[in-house]
């Protein structure tokens, strides 16, 4: 009872609500003889309702996040953790400013490898917007908090997306004559971050992190309710696809 109360709740509520009413009106111009514009409009209700949908999302996600799996035993000489958004202002334990959940996450793998292997860790990711924090800083200050010696931190902070996160990386590991480094970010982001990273010569070894879906899954109704979660995810999955293939091409 549970369940269905949440799948019928589903539909009352964006963009759930958005797909009845297309389809009541997509209804209402087939009654009046605009047979085409129904067509299209019930199309066009049928694609929100199917990217709106946590079974469309999940196979989209997975689709991404399979690329790579962690190695079981990973070896390297430094390790790379992408950063994904951050705070400016917010007050947090030892200063100012908060990763967001994604590189925060990235963070929490990066900093138990580090531990384990005793390699410099380098923080990749500046300042992208005028109300976001400084990734990378904001990062090194939480790896110190998490007992990483500030000696084995490397910082980048001008990166602006994921090609200069390879492009200044690159960079930085030539200098310190770093050459087999363990890159670190999210499951869904590993495919492009490690496109990015070759077009740079910097051969790297994924190491995933952040997942969002679980590798076996169980197939239940509820995943064919619409909901906003669900279409924000597979926006993701679409936009990194594109982004994938426009780094790939345009090599941008």
């Amino acid at each position: 009872m549970i369940y269905l109360l949440k799948f019928g709740a589903s539909f009352i509520l964006p963009p759930g609500i958005f797909v009845i009413l297309l389809i009541l009106l997509a209804r209402g111009c087939w009654k009046t003889y605009k047979r085409r514009t129904a067509i299209k409009i019930f199309v066009i209700a049928f694609l929100l309702y199917l990217t709106s949908t946590g079974w469309v999302a999940q196979k989209m996600v997975s689709a991404l996040e399979n690329e790579y799996n962690p190695p079981v035993y990973p070896t390297g000489d430094a390790i790379i953790m992408l950063g994904g958004g951050a705070t400016l202002d917010t007050p947090d334990v030892s200063g100012a400013g908060e990763l967001r959940s994604i590189p925060a996450n990235r963070l929490l793998t990066a900093v138990r490898l580090q531990h384990r292997l005793g390699v410099p860790i380098l923080v990749s990711g500046g300042q992208v917007y005028e109300d976001s924090g400084k990734e990378a800083v904001i990062a090194k200050r939480l790896l110190m908090d998490l007992g990483v010696a500030e000696n084995k931190i490397l910082v980048e902070d001008k990166s602006l997306n994921t090609k200069q996160n390879a492009q200044f990386s690159a960079e930085i590991l030539r200098e310190h004559e770093l050459y087999e480094p363990i890159l670190v970010t999210s499951a869904f982001h590993m495919k492009r971050a490690v496109l990015n990273f070759e077009q740079e010569d910097v051969h790297i070894t994924p190491y995933p992190a952040d997942y969002m879906e679980n590798k076996n899954q169980v197939f239940h109704y509820n995943k064919l309710a619409p909901s906003a979660d669900a279409l924000a995810d597979t926006e993701m999955a679409l936009q990194e696809n594109l982004r994938f293939w426009v780094t790939k091409y345009l090599k941008y």
